[in-house]
């Protein structure tokens, strides 16, 4: 199989060059590039295409949320996911980089193996939240009129669920993987998987971290439900 092609996007020199040498060990990932800023990143992904985008929140000029904003909106489907790092553990940074299309969120204090796992999840479609940011998904949208921003996608596309893709969404909402959900429904893996897709193209979302705020907004699945 093609090594997972990676852009390292951080305004730190040291910083960039710590990741390159904890990806570079790994057999199946490629650092294809590094970018300084947002702007460069943007570029870069337009030139390069990626796999995965390692992308710094903070950083100067542009910063990692407007240019992951940028890079879900140029991308088609199935283009680079964002893997979004920062040393900031605040909730606004965190629903930002969500609803700017981030598949994946992490701290950047957790260990080389944690990084180079997070990249495999996102880069066969998959998103991830480290586990304490999930905790603090689910306890945001336990408070009500205390939740981030404007809704992730559109309540009127859950209609267009079939009864099955619902039973999907709420086992994906759930944390559930594909393996999962087709031992508790039934099903083969492959069948699971083309649930999952069609659920996300319904609700027009880019990945399973995007369903699991949509079903916690929209009141498909509540917190301790």
């Amino acid at each position: 199989m093609s090594p997972i092609r990676v852009l390292l996007a951080d305004d730190h020199h040291l910083v960039r060059t710590g990741f390159r040498v904890i990806l570079e060990i790994e057999d199946d990932i490629e650092v294809v590039g590094e970018a300084a800023d947002g702007e460069r990143a943007v570029g870069m992904t337009r030139a390069l295409r990626p796999d995965v985008v390692l992308m710094d929140v903070e950083m100067p000029g542009m910063d990692g949320l407007e240019a992951t904003r940028r890079i879900s909106t140029d991308c088609e489907p199935g283009g680079p996911a964002v893997l979004m790092l920062t040393t900031f553990d605040r909730d606004d940074y965190l629903f930002a980089a969500l609803r700017a299309g981030a598949s994946g969120f992490l701290l950047k204090n957790g260990t080389p193996e944690t990084l180079v796992d997070a990249i495999r999840v996102v880069a066969r479609g998959d998103g991830l939240l480290a586990p304490e940011l999930t905790r603090r998904v689910i306890a945001t949208f336990a408070r009500p009129g205390d939740r981030p921003g404007d809704d992730v996608g559109s309540a009127a596309a859950l209609d267009s669920l079939t009864p099955r893709e619902r039973e999907v969404l709420v086992l994906v909402a759930g944390g559930a993987s594909n393996a999962e959900i087709a031992a508790d429904l039934h099903l083969g893996e492959a069948t699971v998987k083309s649930h999952v897709s069609r659920v996300l193209a319904k609700l027009g979302l880019r990945d399973r971290v995007q369903a699991v705020v949509f079903a916690y907004e929209h009141g498909v699945v509540r917190p301790g439900g």
